[in-house]
């Protein structure tokens, strides 16, 4: 009974906004998009058993599901995962920001600040790895890493946050990537302790990359850093934010890794939204790129959090994957759908062009 509650209120305040205020006359200035990469419905159920319960996506009201195949598979990869997000088309695996034919094509971070946006990428990973790559970059490979941070030098975001020093001073081109950035105005942080520091302007954060047990609560320091960079901006501003290393537990069957890397995720997805309801101009959505491990939840106690599960690969599935939103807009998140399609519902909110 329950159940039928919570899916009416949710379409009886979809039915009150439609008539008092629709999506279209109550303005989106910000959105937050949050990718958990490897990030199934299993996946979420795990970390709320294992964090007693809870998480911070309960607050959800309208939730969709994303359909994951890219052009090329029918199980896609991060790469084109994302690239389906960034660019409103599904492509090849392994494809950065371009399209089947391997044009490259502007992503919707290139087009929010073409319309005067400021932007911004959060990621427990290397920013060069595939979900963030392909909002800034454009190549035929993921596994161009030097070409991939070459274009961050390019792309005029406002704020990158994640891992990777290597790609950017250690390279085979002899260029230093850094000092070019420092050059057109970023601050160089390399510690979380840093970045939390800094307060406006242009900033390029790379840390170590680890667990959460050694990262402690990174991302949600770093996010609330972009965000109170990026809000500065009257004209509003698109953050990416990944999850990053869920995929990570997924990939080595490893349970206790995926609960605390979605718990971790959650973290950030709670901020997002005390930022969101307190704005009010802010659209928060949540999804996945793939889900990662054919998770199976075999036993768990929601008062102990102990959990237990199976894996029935070491690689991604090609299961659907939830979508959430919140915020002005958010009843367009509603329905089954393909993972490129958020691109446009993207487009048509923030009336780009």
């Amino acid at each position: 009974m329950k159940r039928y509650f919570v899916l009416a209120l949710c379409f009886f305040s979809i039915s009150g906004y439609a008539q008092d205020q629709p999506a279209s006359a109550k303005k989106i200035r910000n959105i937050i998009f949050m990718i958990g990469d490897g990030m199934g419905t299993t996946q979420i159920y795990a970390g709320l058993t294992a964090n007693k319960g809870k998480l911070n996506l309960e607050r959800f009201k309208c939730i969709g599901f994303s359909k994951t195949n890219s052009a090329s598979d029918y199980i896609t990869e991060s790469a084109a995962g994302a690239t389906a997000f960034s660019i409103g088309e599904k492509t090849y695996n392994g494809a950065i920001g371009v399209d089947t034919l391997k044009r490259p094509k502007p992503t919707i971070m290139e087009i929010a600040k073409k319309n005067g946006l400021s932007t911004g990428i959060v990621v427990t990973t290397d920013v060069t790895d595939a979900t963030p790559a392909t909002f800034a970059a454009h190549q035929p490979s993921r596994d161009l890493s030097e070409e991939i941070a070459a274009a961050y030098v390019q792309s005029d975001l406002d704020v990158l946050i994640g891992a990777g020093t290597s790609r950017f001073n250690n390279r085979k081109d002899g260029r230093n990537l850094i000092s070019e950035l420092e050059k057109k105005g970023y601050q160089f942080k390399s510690t979380t302790t840093d970045i939390v520091q800094v307060k406006s302007g242009k900033l390029i954060g790379l840390v170590k990359e680890d667990r959460v047990a050694q990262r402690k609560n990174q991302l949600l320091q770093t996010e609330k850093t972009a965000i109170s960079i990026l809000k500065q901006n009257s004209k509003g501003f698109f953050l990416m934010v990944e999850g990053s290393k869920i995929d990570d537990g997924g990939h080595a069957n490893d349970l206790p890794y995926v609960t605390e890397e979605l718990i971790d995720f959650d973290q950030a997805i709670g901020a997002a939204l005390d930022f969101a309801e307190k704005d009010g101009q802010t659209l928060v959505v949540v999804t996945a790129d793939h889900e990662t491990g054919g998770l199976t939840i075999t036993d768990g106690n929601l008062k102990t959090g102990e959990i237990s599960g199976k894996f029935s690969t070491d690689d991604h599935t090609g299961v659907m994957v939830p979508v959430f939103a919140f915020g002005p807009g958010a009843e367009s998140f509603m329905g089954i759908y393909d993972n490129h399609t958020i691109f446009a519902k993207f487009m048509k909110l923030m009336n780009f062009k």
